[in-house]
């Protein structure tokens, strides 16, 4: 789904607001995530899921193919998303 298509979606649900409204709710929305995830916070949404980072271990025994040199891998962080019993539930039906 896209962004445009989830604000079409909230627009039939709320017709009381107008789409710059509804743009900027799903602006804030995602940028209170990205700010909570670049804080190391986890953000839990109950009935949904819960979105977390995690460290992935330094790689050094990595080779590129074509030239068969060494490759090192820093440690980096990736985000993860948990579904909710309620959320797999629904979907598992």
């Amino acid at each position: 789904m896209s962004r445009a298509e989830i604000i079409k979606s909230l627009k039939k649900k709320n017709k009381k607001f107008t789409q710059s409204d509804l743009e900027v709710i799903l602006d804030t929305f995602t940028k209170s995530l990205t700010n909570a995830l670049r804080n190391n916070q986890e953000i839990h949404l109950r009935g949904f899921g819960r979105f977390y980072r995690k460290k992935l271990k330094a790689n050094a025994n990595l080779r590129n193919p074509k030239t068969n040199q060494l490759i090192f891998r820093p440690e980096r962080d990736r985000v993860r998303f948990k579904a909710s019993k309620k959320l797999n539930n629904l979907i598992n039906k």
